[in-house]
């Protein structure tokens, strides 16, 4: 196993999900949102502090991965590719995933036993600004991202500002994602090393679109981005936006953000087409398949993911009666499989999630158990459900709901959460082996039973040479 960049963020999507991918396929849990156990204890005494401490530890906690705008020339994105692949045992795989995130696919990689390779990663860099003002941020930006993409010219970058649930980070840092056009030297060793002859790629493809401002051929600002509040409101405010901006005293009541001229893959959920046609020509120079999960909305697999947990937990006759649902970066693919838990994987602790959660629960057989994961980032958001309104999911429970963090009433600012999700699900009783993969054949077998998934296609793609 590699190092880490120093110049990546390891409270992204991107860099949590792929630890908790790969340690699950190096046979290992995932805790503390992978950071280092012994400062559990640290993150726990966070408890005790009061909202506006909490609020400022918050802050810090982005400010210590924060990156100087000045280093972007310097910076080579071909050495994350390097430290993904270090990351993952050195083993013959029959698949491969790769590119958008997703934490349902997480726990799907984990029941195939394949890899996931991101096309889309977070550098944190230094910036001040007010984060009601994304024009000053986007001006800011400019010259530290055109450095970025001189010395890096297979990328292409998604500047994003997002002042409603990243309130507190966006004050001091500013939000650089890019995605891949390119599978690069290292994707590719790693592809030709341990994709078994024949083997499949399968493209993690999010259609997730967001209204962007053209910076360059291959730059673009977003103004916000995937949460509680809609695209229109970033744009255009309206009544929740301007009771937000009055609740945090900002001297605006709703954003003047740079005006939209296009439209571009979501900065950090979508997927960007051109790593498509570079996994397509790889596949037909060395004989690989091509499959392409596509989906509409980050969350829009987790049905069809805890369902598949379900099946193959009654065909192993293991009861399938508790559900763990999860949130962002928040999850637990290893102890999930350890306790028989059905994962049920949310993209934020956000208005739409409640909905998706709330839809699964009316749609299926009920369960005996359910623990209930939120990620928690310090800001009363627009379109935050209520602690009350997460307890009521908990509530669905036939027998035992509970909430894996501390004290739900301190709900959104309780960061030990981040310290105890783990420790909850190894208080859970049962044990059981972890299974062997399932095969693409079986998993094929699986979808075949069910209805449609809406907003998810599972298609085989024709590479002939």
């Amino acid at each position: 196993m590699g190092n880490e960049p120093n110049f990546l963020a390891s409270f992204d999507s991107a860099s949590a999900m792929l630890m908790a991918t790969a340690r699950y396929l190096r046979g290992e849990p995932f805790p503390a949102l992978g950071q280092p156990t012994a400062l559990r204890p640290l993150v726990k005494l966070t408890d005790v502090l009061p909202r506006r401490l909490r609020e400022l530890a918050f802050i810090g906690s982005g400010m210590t991965e924060a990156v100087s705008p000045r280093r972007m020339r310097g910076i080579d994105v071909e050495d994350v590719n390097e430290w993904v692949v270090s990351e993952y045992p050195q083993r013959s795989y029959p698949a491969v995933l790769i590119g958008s995130s997703c934490g349902a696919l997480v726990h799907l990689c984990a029941a195939l036993g394949m890899p996931w390779l991101p096309q889309t990663f977070f550098i944190p860099v230094r910036q001040w600004v007010h984060p009601d003002d994304p024009t000053t941020a986007m001006r800011k930006g400019m010259r530290p991202g055109r450095a970025l993409l001189a010395a890096n010219p297979d990328i292409q970058l998604h500047h994003m500002h997002d002042a409603n649930q990243d309130r507190l980070m966006v004050r001091a840092l500013t939000y650089f994602r890019y995605k891949r056009q390119v599978l690069g030297p290292a994707y590719e060793r790693f592809l030709r090393s341990t994709l078994e002859p024949g083997g499949t790629i399968v493209i993690s493809d999010c259609r997730r679109r967001w209204r962007t401002t053209s910076l360059g051929s291959r730059h673009v600002f977003q103004h916000g981005a995937v949460g509680g509040a809609t695209e229109q409101e970033f744009h255009a405010g309206g009544e929740r936006v301007a009771e937000y901006l009055e609740r945090y005293d900002s001297p605006v009541r709703r954003w003047h953000g740079p005006e939209p001229d296009s439209l571009s893959p979501e900065a950090e959920w979508g997927f960007a087409p051109a790593l498509g046609e570079d996994i397509e020509r790889f596949a037909r120079e060395h004989g690989y398949q091509v499959r392409r999960l596509v989906f509409d909305t980050p969350a829009k697999p987790s049905p069809m993911v805890a369902d598949l947990y379900r099946w193959w937990y009654r065909r192993r006759r293991i009861p399938a009666n508790r559900l763990f649902v999860e949130s962002f970066i928040v999850l637990a693919p290893w102890w999930t499989l350890r306790t028989g838990t059905v994962p049920f994987w949310m993209t934020f602790n956000m208005e739409p999630s409640l909905r998706d959660v709330q839809q699964y629960l009316d749609d299926r057989e009920p369960f005996d158990e359910i623990d209930l994961a939120l990620f928690q980032h310090g800001v009363e958001a627009v379109g935050a459900p209520s602690a009350d309104d997460w307890r009521a999911v908990t509530a669905r429970a036939r027998r035992r709901g509970r909430y894996v963090g501390r004290d739900l009433d301190t709900y959104p600012y309780e960061m030990s959460i981040f310290a105890r999700y783990d420790e909850a699900l190894r208080e859970i009783p049962a044990r059981y082996p972890i299974p062997g993969a399932l095969t693409l054949d079986e998993f094929d077998g699986f979808l075949a039973e069910q209805d449609d998934y809406p907003g998810v296609r599972w298609e085989s793609l024709s590479v002939r040479a």
